[in-house]
């Protein structure tokens, strides 16, 4: 009786893997650059303002803390865990929106007539999120500066953007 010792496959099905593997990887870490970039705006605003970790914490306690009024999150100590949880769950958010756009970028790269819908969907994307959190985080926007939310996400668009610019050199675009 033979006993097979290892299971081999084929170089179509491992570089397949080695591809899928490759689309995540950078969605992954375009996400991290731009969650990273978003953070380090708002770090230094917080600081040149005197308030380090103000944002994350203001957001973190309007998304966890219920109930709590806009008075009381100006008023809020800094929490160094909303601080934190606040991060991760932003850093996860971003993940996973840097793995929407590798895998679309991963497609317009083989199909070129892709791309110009790819680009208009990220721009409705971005203003759709900025109407979204006009209308329905205004009292937030109000204890942050709206123009200082819109900066960050346009710094961690282009951001991402460099970042997919350099990983996708043969990526063309056709209206």
């Amino acid at each position: 009786m033979a006993v097979q010792s290892g299971i081999t496959r084929s170089p179509a099905r491992v570089s397949q893997h080695s591809a899928v593997s490759r689309v995540y990887v950078e969605g992954i870490s375009a996400g991290i650059l731009g969650a990273v970039t978003i953070a380090i705006w708002f770090f230094v605003l917080d600081v040149f303002a005197r308030r380090p970790f103000y944002t994350p914490n203001i957001l973190g306690s309007a998304l966890f803390r219920r109930g709590v009024g806009l008075d009381e999150l100006q008023t809020l100590p800094i929490s160094l865990e909303m601080v934190l949880i606040y991060t991760w769950v932003h850093g996860l958010a971003f993940c996973a929106i840097g793995g929407v756009a590798s895998k679309l970028l991963s497609l317009a790269e083989r199909n070129a007539n892709f791309g110009f819908g790819i680009l208009l969907f990220f721009v409705i994307f971005e203003f759709g999120f900025v109407a979204a959190a006009l209308v329905f985080a205004e009292p937030i926007l109000h204890a942050l500066a709206w123009p200082a939310v819109l900066v960050g996400n346009l710094l961690a668009a282009a951001a991402m953007g460099l970042y997919f610019s350099r990983r996708h050199l043969n990526l063309s675009i056709r209206p």
